[in-house]
């Protein structure tokens, strides 16, 4: 599959430079970091989250935990984790699970930890489970800098 077309419309749209880095299909962020030899503090884990009324997509470094309570009581909302047909509704061109950490890019509020903004460079899914992303942590920030940004998971 590659890259998903509404991820790629995105990129090209924003002016973003990244690299597309392939690697065997994975089933977990952090077999991914593993299998594409990609530290684990820079790889992107998206969680999709929802209520009643709305999506939200959370964004963590993949050696991190989502803490979902904290997550909830700062939104402001009781989140849960999204089924897989709600996945693939929301992310359409995206197999499952494999969520690209640019959640503004399928109209979704994205919520990032900052641990994930101080990294140099940043890999994140591409859509499909044998595609990354990578691109510098400047262009990643920059793509990011409208979403909120507050610690919302911890080092596993």
């Amino acid at each position: 599959m590659g890259i998903a077309i509404t991820l790629k419309e995105y990129l090209t749209d924003h002016g973003s430079s990244y690299q597309v880095i392939e690697h065997i299909r994975t089933n977990s962020a952090l077999e991914t970091s593993e299998v594409a030899h990609v530290p684990g503090d820079r790889l992107a884990k998206s969680v999709l989250l929802g209520d009643e009324d709305r999506y939200l997509l959370a964004v963590i470094p993949a050696t991190h935990r989502l803490d979902l309570e904290k997550l909830s009581d700062l939104a402001r909302h009781r989140l849960q984790l999204i089924t897989e047909s709600e996945m693939a509704g929301a992310f359409s061109d995206c197999e499952i699970g494999a969520m690209p950490a640019l959640g503004e890019a399928y109209g979704i509020d994205t919520w990032v930890d900052p641990a994930l903004l101080e990294q140099p460079e940043v890999y994140f899914e591409g859509g499909d489970h044998q595609a990354l992303i990578k691109m510098s942590g400047e262009d990643f920030r920059n793509l990011l800098k409208d979403s909120q940004q507050i610690p919302i998971s911890r080092h596993i």
